[in-house]
């Protein structure tokens, strides 16, 4: 087999589309269940920073350290995938996943929870990889529109649930139900994946560059720590101006590119760059981090405004985000029709207007703002993402060649996280940093704090304004003839090959 080909093609006869179903809907359930964490912590800030006696911008770590865990860890998953079977990755992702669980319902204190969100990261940053590899490996370009749909409908609903669900399990008991509510469910998956899953394609033999481990967590690890620390209002007391710290990050990340670039003319790079010479692949990956940068710095700023400046308890504020979550949920599969039959442009570029519209919006929020607006806005927004995410993932991934699958994966799913993690640093800081100024000024706490979220809110806006302007350069890519039929073993080792049908 070709070094860096994950799945070798053959001319087998082709497995049954009940098992192509029964595969992605494995991976699919497992990564809602993961991904549902990524958000859950946003709606117990207030409470754990009471608790723990903690500030906003050390609480937002909970939330922030679980995306940049995966922002590290993601770009090894492209070298991981073609070197494990499916089931050794699965089993992997849910262990960790379940022990981090298990740690943070019982921690003691503020940085055994902030721990054990990394070992959960850790575990979800194998699953997303995995679960898109295996679709643009199982399912043929004609139909992945419709089945990518699908599943948007799970990776997109559980971050934006998220929220909503902290809000309920908030209201019922104290937030280590957060965690406990989650430990069955993820267990049972965890079970249920061991003894049904099969493993697609054959695992090949290579080394790892360990120089480039470091390289990526010391980036990326800098840049977010430096951006969430630019704005507060006592960061130039530190020991480190965080301008330093930002810069030092950008240098990192730029050697870890420098050595994969290195790498890939004399051996195998960790993270395989060539996917970005794909046109299409690198416009929907800025419009990408754009939208995530904006959206996860919005997802932020909303519970503190509806707890802290609307005065709404945790179940209030659950119940009032759980209609966007549905609504980004029910237009997934439809939106992933109208990909198959209309192309990505005509409705990524609405999309992309629709939530820089009301990003701009919710900048106008305040004290006095009735939570009926609050609920149309967001409601508004969740449908705009609909429009944007789905037809994103499908025309980028789709372009690449299948050997590119698990590195074009990593780099979408890294970059993702490290958007989403530099959006909420970007965004708590602005918000602390003016609400810091307008206290000085003599506002009154609650005043000051709005006039804060309002900053930040308005980063966001100016960051859907730049995705409006990427979404006018997408294109949907031509179909390329599907490649020989990968195989699939079972459990007992028999190799059978994939059929090129899509589940229904």
């Amino acid at each position: 087999m070709t070094e860096g080909t994950m799945l070798a093609p053959t001319a087998t006869p082709t497995v049954s589309p009940a098992r192509v179903t029964a595969v992605l809907r494995i991976l699919v359930l497992s990564t809602f269940v993961v991904l549902l964490n990524e958000t859950i912590m946003v709606n117990a800030i207030p409470r754990l920073m009471r608790e723990f006696e903690v500030t906003a911008a050390a609480a937002g770590w909970l939330s922030t350290s679980f995306m940049l865990t995966m922002a590290v860890v993601i770009p090894v998953t492209g070298w991981f995938l073609q070197r494990v079977t499916t089931r050794t990755a699965f089993n992997l992702a849910m262990a960790l996943f379940l022990v981090g669980t298990a740690l943070a319902a019982a921690a003691p204190a503020f940085p055994v929870l902030l721990a054990a969100r990394v070992i959960q990261a850790s575990g979800t940053a194998v699953m997303m990889p995995l679960l898109m590899t295996t679709l643009m490996t199982l399912v043929p370009p004609h139909d992945r529109g419709r089945v990518m749909g699908n599943i948007t409908l799970v990776i997109s609903v559980a971050p934006a649930l998220g929220p909503a669900v902290s809000g309920v399990l908030l209201q019922l008991g104290p937030w280590r139900l957060l965690f406990l509510a989650v430990l069955p469910i993820a267990g049972a998956m965890a079970v249920f994946g061991h003894r049904k899953l099969v493993n697609i394609g054959e695992p090949q033999a290579g080394p790892i560059d360990w120089l480039s481990v470091p390289l990526a967590a010391a980036g990326f690890g800098a840049l977010v720590y430096g951006l969430s620390e630019l704005g507060a209002g006592d960061a130039a007391k530190g020991p480190v101006p965080p301008s330093v710290t930002t810069i030092a990050g950008a240098v990192f990340v730029g050697l870890f590119v420098w050595r994969q670039l290195a790498l890939q003319r004399s051996s195998t790079p960790l993270l395989d760059l060539r996917a970005l010479t794909f046109r299409h692949f690198a416009v929907a990956l800025g419009l990408m981090c754009l939208s995530f940068m904006g959206l996860m710095g919005a997802f932020i700023l909303l519970p503190i405004y509806l707890q802290e400046v609307c005065d709404l308890t945790s179940l209030q504020t659950g119940l009032l985000l759980i209609p966007g979550g549905l609504t980004m949920g029910l237009l997934g599969p439809q939106v992933g029709k109208l990909y198959d039959r209309f192309g990505a442009p005509r409705l990524v570029v609405p999309g992309a207007a629709l939530t820089a519209l009301c990003l701009a919006l919710f900048a106008f929020t305040g004290e006095q703002t009735s939570p009926w607006v609050i609920l149309a806005l967001h409601v508004a927004l969740s449908a705009g993402m609909a429009f944007v995410f789905t037809p994103v993932f499908t025309s980028g991934l789709s372009v690449l060649p299948p050997h590119l699958y698990p590195h074009g994966s990593a780099i979408l799913g890294s970059l993702q996280q490290v958007a989403a993690a530099a959006g909420t640093a970007l965004v708590i800081s602005v918000m602390t940093g003016h609400t810091a100024t307008a206290l000085a000024e003599g506002d009154d706490p609650v005043g000051a704090l709005s006039t804060g979220i309002q900053w930040g809110f308005g980063v966001g806006a100016v960051l859907g304004g730049l995705t409006v302007l990427v979404a006018l350069l997408v294109r949907t890519p031509p179909t390329p003839p599907m490649p020989g039929a990968p195989e699939a073993q079972d459990e007992d080792g028999t190799t059978t090959s994939k059929t090129a049908n899509a589940p229904s």
